[in-house]
């Protein structure tokens, strides 16, 4: 069984879920407040989401957000998704990171995911 897995089973690691998809702080984030939004359900890739499921991401996603405003005050976010092991998925279980961004974080955010190759963040 994944580690997502055991997480939304034993509940302790959960912060909010609704009827398709829970939230939890990431184990190894890169800001504070890093959040990952995972599927009840599993199921490796986005794309083989059902709408239901894809709802019910974006819906903890704003709200995620609403508690990470007023808990960390971020001045930025990225959304992402990895996909399949070269896109950079080290658990296989469907999962979207939402990271606070803060001023000053890097020194050169211009890019923002592009950043995922190096030499193509800046343009």
């Amino acid at each position: 069984m994944c580690v997502f897995c055991i997480a939304y089973r034993e509940k302790d690691k959960v912060i909010m879920e609704n009827d398709h998809a829970f939230a939890m702080y990431d184990g190894f984030p890169v800001n504070k407040g890093h959040t990952l939004i995972i599927t009840n359900r599993h199921v490796s890739s986005f794309f083989d989401l059902s709408t239901e499921e894809r709802l019910s991401i974006n819906l903890l996603i704003e709200d995620m957000k609403t508690v990470l405003d007023n808990t960390y005050h971020p001045d930025g976010y990225n959304i992402g998704v990895n996909i399949g092991e070269t896109a950079g998925q080290t658990i296989d279980h469907c999962h979207i990171h939402l990271i606070p961004r803060y001023q000053g974080d890097v020194s050169h955010p211009r890019g923002g995911v592009r950043g995922v190759i190096p030499s193509k963040q800046s343009y």
